[in-house]
């Protein structure tokens, strides 16, 4: 009879271990036992591409996190921004109805801008970069559905192939003023052709007088405001305390106060005096 082997006595590591109870041989990082506000407030300094990119990625905690409304109450998209439509899009619908900022330096479409007002009522502040292409009523509608905007923003890009008028005339700012009667903040910027002027009639800033009266803050830059249309905006706007006038030839600077608080007018970055 053979002599019986005796069988070699079995060592299991801890490497072993961890791979027959979890299934990986890496330790989990340090960054998934953290608590879930902590964790929102580190995602929260990231920008919408860098979560959607890359952060949701990471593990399945992370993509829980991200997925959180309160996460997405304020989006700014930068300039630099890949595929603007499907990550905003992506952003606006996580948001779940909490939208209160939204900042786009890209040019914004029509039929995002429709999109974004159509699932955020409670939005409170619109800054955005838009071309000739936006149309009046699109811009009227989208904006009809934001009834506490406190600041509305505008980087309009003109050229002269476009429309030879602003798509926000007198009548897109009545429309504004009615929809939007919290507004404080107000701006409309043109970045235009270096010889290309636009005529504005004096009813823009009678316009904006009688509709926006609870502006706090007011930006235009058009040549054809006149001494008596800023005037008409500083009776019609009693809170104003600073108005900013660019490429507005014929208003000249006085000093003029009213009450304890006095108007700042400057033209461009230069400040020229106070009225």
């Amino acid at each position: 009879m053979g002599r019986r082997r005796r069988g070699k006595k079995k060592f299991h590591s801890k490497r072993h271990n961890n791979l027959t109870a979890g299934g990986s041989s890496s330790a989990q990082p340090p960054w998934i036992d953290l608590p879930r506000d902590v964790m929102l407030n580190i995602l929260s300094r990231l920008g919408p591409v860098e979560i959607l990119k890359n952060a949701q990625k990471v593990c399945t905690t992370w993509r829980s996190v991200c997925s959180e409304p309160s996460l997405w109450r304020v989006i700014e998209i930068e300039s630099y921004a890949i595929d603007l439509t499907s990550i905003c899009r992506r952003a606006v619908e996580l948001s779940q109805g909490e939208l209160i900022d939204i900042n786009i330096d890209l040019l914004c479409p029509s039929d995002l801008l429709l999109y974004i007002s159509e699932r955020s009522s409670r939005l409170k502040s619109l800054r955005l970069a838009v071309s000739g292409t936006m149309s009046n009523k699109c811009f009227t509608t989208a904006v009809s559905k934001f009834p506490e905007l406190e600041v509305l923003h505008i980087f309009w890009y003109y050229f002269s192939f476009h429309v030879h008028m602003p798509f926000i005339t007198a009548k897109e700012v009545e429309a504004i003023g009615v929809s939007c009667p919290k507004l404080k903040s107000f701006e409309f910027n043109i970045s235009r052709d270096k010889d290309e002027h636009l005529e504005i009639d004096e009813n823009y800033a009678l316009s904006i007088a009688k509709n926006m009266p609870n502006l706090h803050h007011l930006c235009l830059d058009m040549k054809t405001v006149s001494r008596q249309g800023v005037k008409a905006i500083f009776n019609g706007c009693p809170n104003l305390e600073s108005l900013i006038l660019r490429d507005c030839l014929n208003v000249y600077p006085d000093k003029q106060r009213r009450g304890k608080s006095s108007i700042v007018i400057s033209r461009g970055s230069e400040d020229y005096g106070s009225w």
